[in-house]
Order: structure tokens, then C-alpha cells, then sequence
């Protein structure tokens, strides 16, 4: 029975998010500020040195280094074979299928941004039969409320996931107001951001144990 650990939107701050030892440590996007070199650089580090047999990232709106220069991610990447990166991919990690996005409805222009248009091809690319569906940004209405009231996840998203995908765990962030797990429709969905909506790093990582 794999252990997975699950945090997201660490933002530069994740030296001070203690990681439990497990199977699998799962990073849900935002791990920067900015997504420069130096801070990307500094995150792989730190995430290819815990206590996990498998680490599996997926980036988020504050990442620029990987829409801006997807090249220089991946030399970066190169350095640590340890860590799985998906971007609009699959990748089989203990027997488990996991597909990961960093795409979220536009908000303020960020990285990763995209109008219904583009969102409409990328959530219709996501494969059934996934186990484990990473993406930076919630489905709309579930775990996905500001401290305004607001609703801020993706209502195309929510309809694939609910309708056609159906994975068994959907982990994402962006809301930093939404952590927590919450189970819909047979679907568990677990909002992993480590920082509160003060950018401090006070949620703890959740762990699943997954048979």
C-alpha cells in the first residue's frame, strides 16, 4: 500500500514544510515566487532530497520558468533523475497512473493562464482511468472558496473530472483558503496547499495510503 505525500503551493518557503517519509511525495504547482532560475533551482534541490522514493512535480501559475523557457526546465530537470515532471502528461509511479497539469483558468496573466478555448483541449486530453489527476488549479466549487466567498476553480474541469475521467484522487492547490480533503461522488479531492492565504507555510502535507 503506497504512502503518498501530497503539498502544493510552497512558494520558496518549502525548507520549512518537513516532509514525512513515504512512497511518493507529490508537488502540486507554485513552488516559487516568481519561477526564476535561482528559484527553481533551489526548490529541485530541496525536493529531490526527501525522504521519498518517487517525487512527482507538476508546476503552477506563479512558475514562469516553465512556459517561458521550457528548455532551460528541462536541463534543469536532467540533474535530478528522482523527480517525475508532467506537464499535460502520464507517467506510472508504483503501479499508479498520474497525470498532472499546471494549467488554470487566467488570473491576473500569470504563467500557465489560459482562456476557455485552451482549457477545453487540455482538460479533454486528460485519459480515463487515471488513478491519481494532479492539477495546480481546483475544480470550481470544491475546495475552491476564498476567505471572500468567492468560487475560483474551473467549471470545464470539474465537468471532465465528474463526468468522464473519474479518478480516484484529484490533488491540486492555487486556493491557498481550500486546504483540506473533501470526498464527491466516489471521487476523494484533496486541496494539498502548505501556505495560507499570509503565504505562511502552516498546512501540513497530507498523507494518503492508497491500496
Amino acid at each position: 500500500m503506497p504512502k503518498i505525500v501530497l503539498i502544493s503551493d510552497t512558494h520558496n518557503l518549502h525548507a520549512k514544510v518537513k516532509i514525512p517519509e513515504c512512497d511518493i511525495l507529490v508537488h502540486a504547482g507554485d513552488a516559487t515566487g516568481r519561477g526564476t532560475i535561482q528559484e527553481i533551482t533551489s526548490f529541485l534541490y530541496w525536493f529531490s532530497q526527501q525522504p521519498a522514493k518517487h517525487k512527482v512535480l507538476c508546476l503552477g501559475n506563479h512558475d514562469w520558468l516553465g512556459e517561458k523557457n521550457s528548455s532551460m526546465l528541462k536541463m534543469l530537470l536532467s540533474e535530478y533523475p528522482s523527480i517525475t515532471y508532467l506537464e499535460n502528461s502520464e507517467a506510472t509511479v508504483m503501479g499508479l497512473r498520474i497525470w498532472g497539469s499546471p494549467w488554470t483558468p487566467r488570473f491576473f496573466d500569470w504563467a500557465f493562464n489560459a482562456d476557455p478555448d485552451k482549457l477545453i483541449e487540455v482538460w479533454s486530453s486528460i485519459p480515463e482511468g487515471i488513478d491519481i489527476l494532479v492539477t495546480h488549479g481546483p475544480p470550481f466549487g470544491i475546495l475552491d472558496e476564498t476567505e471572500e466567498g468567492n468560487l475560483i476553480g474551473c467549471k470545464i474541469l470539474l465537468h471532465e473530472v465528474q463526468t468522464r475521467v473519474r479518478p480516484r484522487y484529484h490533488v491540486f492547490g492555487h486556493d491557498h483558503e481550500g486546504y483540506g480533503t473533501k470526498v464527491v461522488e466516489g471521487i476523494t479531492y484533496v486541496n494539498a496547499s502548505s501556505c495560507n492565504r499570509r503565504y505562511q507555510p502552516v498546512n501540513p502535507p497530507i498523507v494518503l495510503e492508497i491500496p
